[in-house]
């Protein structure tokens, strides 16, 4: 046997394992439920001189050997497949050859785009969402979500007038019928982005929509309906959760802890001292209100969450990424050099150039002493340092780049976190609670379908009856009653 194992090393949970021949060469890529288990069944005598030519020939090639834990199978999967399309291991060439799992793809160049599925991913211009590891209730999960956030079906680039008289979707009004101009593209467009929302993981709404039809099929015994939306929101549920990435399950090789982790990075950025204190901001913003950041922070490579920071943006209106990333940095060194924190060994801003020049600003402005600074660019997980043009691109499975990774995406789940406990705070303050008859379900319908009392003010009743589940003409007309007696003081209405 061409390596050592032992299962005591392996965790008894699901995951990805990769094994190299000596050469370094990604030979073989398997998931399983129990990695323990699975994994050892290859180094069993008993077993080895029973199995198939072809498994013989991998068991004697493996040199080494990592694996990577997740949270379910489902992930296995997902992760299982990214790696065999990376790697293309001479032993996987069954599944290489097997379909690809789906993802949902969204062409922006076009007018009014539809979406679709699509087993590729290409490098082109569109938006790809996925892969999902059950194609079965994406289908089915798509086509609500279509009809839901009144998309089109057909797949024409080029509308036509006449496509209506053979558009099924257009006869029982579950199209918006932009071919003959029933909808505008800034109208369709946030139709669109809504549906986004939801591929992204952002469910809450829809699933809130969805469990107030439901009741209301019920109440009225409409019990194959209420079912058919039941499971609707299940698929959802299963299909667009949104990520929990905790730095325990983070993809981060078995053989290197969260220790080893640290000093693999310390190597890579060339560090003089391993950056055992880390600290990584994010902002977050809701339509241009609600601004708010976040500072996470790791220790030892670990996530430290009872020093977790949020900040409510104060000095900048609209969206403005480098002057919130500034202020927030001010804000939080003043109290580091008044004695309240600690300096970091590392700090990590969550973009590239932009973001990573405006924080080194903040910094000499307040004439910091000198420490580690860098940027990390999502599109290309490129890693930005000052007074570089050239970012430094990381391996992808290293553990350097992954700690990065688990930082980064932790900042950003509690910036949006805390985005979206300020948006219910709104919601529970909004204008829309002086209206008669508008209780909360009704005031988060309105207010998930038009984002603001800004856009409402905008809007016809027809178009409030139309857009709102729930809402009657002789209610809308109410509420667009009332909006047209209160008029808007010149401030921002509340979301």
């Amino acid at each position: 046997m061409a390596v050592s194992f032992y299962p005591g090393d392996i965790p008894a949970k699901p995951g990805v394992y990769i094994y190299r021949d000596t050469f370094g060469t990604v030979i073989y890529v398997g998931k399983a439920s129990n990695l323990r288990r699975r994994m050892s069944q290859y180094f069993q005598p008993s077993r080895t001189s029973r199995q198939s030519p072809k498994l013989r020939s991998l068991i004697h090639s493996i040199a080494s050997w990592e694996c990577i834990t997740v949270r379910n199978e489902d992930e296995s999967l997902i992760l299982e497949t990214r790696l065999i399309k990376k790697y293309a291991p001479k032993y996987n060439v069954l599944m290489r050859d097997d379909k690809r799992l789906l993802s949902v793809k969204i062409d922006l160049t076009e007018d009014y785009p539809t979406p679709r599925l699509a087993r590729l991913q290409k490098d082109d211009s569109c938006l790809y969402f996925g892969p999902f590891p059950h194609g079965g209730l994406l289908k089915q999960t798509l086509e609500f979500l279509i009809r839901f956030f009144h998309l089109r079906f057909c797949r024409t680039r080029e509308l036509k007038e006449e496509d209506r008289k053979h558009c099924l979707a257009a006869h029982v009004k579950d199209c918006p019928c932009p071919c003959v101009g029933m909808i505008s593209r800034e109208d369709y467009r946030k139709n669109l982005d809504a549906l986004m929302d939801v591929l992204n993981g952002k469910t809450a709404p829809v699933l809130a929509a969805l469990k107030e039809k439901m009741m209301a099929e019920a109440a009225a015994q409409h019990f194959e309906k209420a079912a058919a939306l039941r499971d609707i929101s299940q698929n959802i549920e299963s299909l667009y959760k949104p990520p929990k990435r905790d730095f325990a399950d983070a993809a981060i090789p078995l053989h290197g802890s969260g220790a080893a982790a640290v000093e693999s990075l310390r190597r890579a950025l060339k560090l003089k001292t391993a950056p055992k204190y880390m600290i990584c901001f994010d902002n977050s913003t809701i339509s241009g209100t609600l601004s708010v950041a976040s500072m996470v922070v790791f220790r030892n490579g670990e996530p430290s969450k009872s020093e977790y920071r949020h900040f409510r943006i104060r000095s900048v209106e609209g969206v403005d990424d480098f002057a919130t990333m500034r202020e927030v940095i001010t804000r939080h060194f003043k109290r580091v050099f008044a004695g309240e924190y600690p300096l970091p060994d590392l700090m990590v801003v969550d973009g590239g150039k932009g973001q990573l020049s405006y924080a080194l600003q903040a910094l000499v402005d307040l004439k910091s002493p000198p420490f580690a600074l860098i940027g990390l660019a999502k599109r290309n997980e490129e890693v930005f340092l000052p007074g570089k043009s050239d970012p430094v691109l990381l391996p992808k499975d290293s553990s350097a780049l992954q700690l990065l990774q688990a930082i980064r995406d932790e900042s950003h789940r509690f910036a949006i976190t805390y985005n979206r406990l300020l948006r219910l705070r709104a919601i529970q303050n909004s204008l829309l609670d002086e209206i008669p008859n508008i209780g909360e379900a009704r005031k988060k319908a309105i207010l998930e379908a038009f984002g603001s009392v800004t856009r409402l003010r905008k809007a016809t009743p027809a178009d409030i009856a139309e857009r709102v589940p729930g809402i009657g003409e002789e209610m809308a007309q109410s509420i667009y009653k009332f909006l047209q007696d209160h008029p808007s003081t010149g401030t921002m209405d509340i979301l």
